[in-house]
């Protein structure tokens, strides 16, 4: 198994907005093949920070999700509300920055 965790920065108050749109892609993510989890959360304190974490089979898995038309129109509709993100790919042996 491989992990994803994407550290999402919005802009201030911006946060709040990014929860909906993402819910067509958790949806969408969890039907896929090689996802065993995947889950969103909100800073307590800090509703501008978000962390998907993710459970993949395998890498092979995690690049498919990356080319889903799904992931792409996701990544779309943040470009106007995050600073910054941040995704480490975590295998068994070594953390990987996408």
């Amino acid at each position: 198994m491989v992990y994803i965790i994407a550290y999402l920065n919005a802009h201030p108050g911006k946060g709040p907005e990014v929860l909906p749109l993402a819910a067509p892609l958790i949806e969408a993510t969890r039907r896929e093949a090689g996802c065993i989890s995947y889950e969103l959360y909100q800073k307590p304190g800090d509703p501008d920070t978000l962390v998907f974490v993710e459970t993949w089979k395998d890498k092979a898995a995690v690049d498919a999700h990356l080319a889903e038309p799904h992931l792409k129109a996701f990544q779309a509709a943040m470009a106007d509300l995050l600073i910054e993100a941040r995704i480490e790919l975590v295998h068994p042996e070594k953390v990987e920055v996408l």
